[in-house]
């Protein structure tokens, strides 16, 4: 039942994808476009500042004290911002009739499915536990899973127009949350430590918010669609909360 769980709540990143069926007239693509990405880069720096940072600071400061854990934590955070300029490089040397969208898709899958595995961890191990409290964890996953896929499919589908792709990609980064439950049930249930989990959230929190800032903004407002960008502000607030307080 731990690993259902997981799995369904990692796998409602396939939900997101959804949005790319509908039919767009011409006038409209960017509007969309440059809603979904607004919306995606809330989401990623909500769900980095609100949850990732202070769930690791806490285990981190509590093994490593104040000076120290925070030499580590930045220096990690750090990691994750130089991460994003590495992948670029990489990614540039791939083709797309979009490759600035098409970039922003593959690095939106990498850092989700990096901040999906140790979200698998966590709620296999919660619902290992306390079963109650593991279907609490995944409802709150699946909440921001969803804007999540849609961070993903969006841009792929639109650089590469393959509906097949986009979907597969997302899937791709939701399957990265059964795949942390297995090694969680596998290899990790005695060995795995807050303080690791912690490293890891840190991570992924500098890779996400420098790919949120960098690339995603960046690219929202060359649409100069404001309203747009507006309305994914507030949506992406309004799921946050909703998942901060409601979850």
């Amino acid at each position: 039942m731990p690993l259902l769980i997981s799995s369904i709540a990692g796998l409602s990143t396939v939900l997101g994808s959804v949005v790319i069926f509908k039919k767009w007239k011409r006038e409209q693509i960017n509007k969309f476009i440059t809603f979904c990405l607004s919306l995606s880069l809330i989401i990623m720096i909500g769900i980095s500042i609100t949850e990732l940072i202070p769930e690791a600071s806490l285990s981190i400061l509590i093994r490593y004290k104040l000076v120290k854990g925070i030499f580590l934590a930045v220096v990690v955070f750090a990691i994750g911002i130089f991460s994003v300029y590495f992948l670029n490089r990489k990614i540039e040397k791939s083709s797309g009739s979009d490759l600035d969208l098409y970039r922003l898709g593959i690095l939106s899958m990498l850092a989700l499915m990096l901040h999906n595995l140790p979200e698998g961890i966590v709620t296999f191990l919660s619902s290992y536990q306390n079963m109650e409290l593991g279907f609490k964890i995944s409802l709150a996953i699946m909440l921001h899973n969803i804007p999540e896929g849609i961070s993903i499919a969006v841009p792929i589908y639109y650089a590469t127009g393959s509906k097949k792709k986009a979907v597969f990609m997302t899937f791709l980064s939701g399957l990265a949350e059964p795949l942390g439950a297995f090694l969680a049930f596998v290899f990790l249930r005695k060995f795995i430590t807050d303080t690791m989990i912690g490293f890891i959230l840190v991570f992924v929190a500098g890779l996400m918010i420098t790919l949120a800032i960098h690339e995603l903004l960046p690219k929202a407002l060359k649409y100069h669609e404001n309203s747009y960008i507006l309305l994914g502000f507030l949506l992406g607030i309004l799921l946050l909360f909703i998942n901060h307080f409601v979850f």
